[in-house]
């Protein structure tokens, strides 16, 4: 159990904490009107709808084809099983995907997408936040001025 002295040197504590900045994480796929574009190899193995560039080994290429049915499979998913869009997406895209890399897959991207929407609805609190800050050290008497 906290005495008084410590609960009051932990609020102190906590009160000068910085909260940093932050970074946006940043979508696995990228499309632009309609065209997917390439993206930077980070892991060693090559996700699902990309394949190594043969010149840059470090960039990835989009293959249009599987990541459109990638798309349609992430719809499949609701009505069917892991396993059964799996076996279809391995059928008619020829390349072979398991029931949990594609779990995995779908999962991943949701997570991302879901962080990046609460980042960037801290950032607007945070954008609120200054802004007000600034209104009510201008409307203070003896303030600053600021330029």
């Amino acid at each position: 159990m906290l005495c008084l002295c410590q609960l009051r040197m932990y609020k102190k504590k906590m009160n000068n904490r910085s909260i940093g900045t932050w970074e946006l994480p940043q979508p696995t796929d990228l499309k632009e009107d309609d065209e997917w574009i390439k993206i930077p190899r980070i892991a060693r193995t090559v996700p699902f709808g990309y394949i190594q560039d043969e010149q840059e080994p470090e960039t990835l290429n989009p293959i249009k084809d599987e990541l459109d049915k990638l798309e349609m499979a992430r719809k499949y998913v609701k009505q069917y099983s892991y396993r059964q869009v799996a076996n279809w997406l391995s059928t008619q895209t020829g390349r072979y995907i398991s029931h949990v890399g594609l779990r995995k897959r779908l999962q991943n991207e949701k997570r991302r997408k879901n962080q990046a929407r609460s980042l960037r609805k801290w950032a607007e609190y945070a954008e609120a936040a200054i802004s007000k800050a600034k209104e009510i050290e201008q409307e203070r008497t003896g303030a600053k001025a600021y330029s």
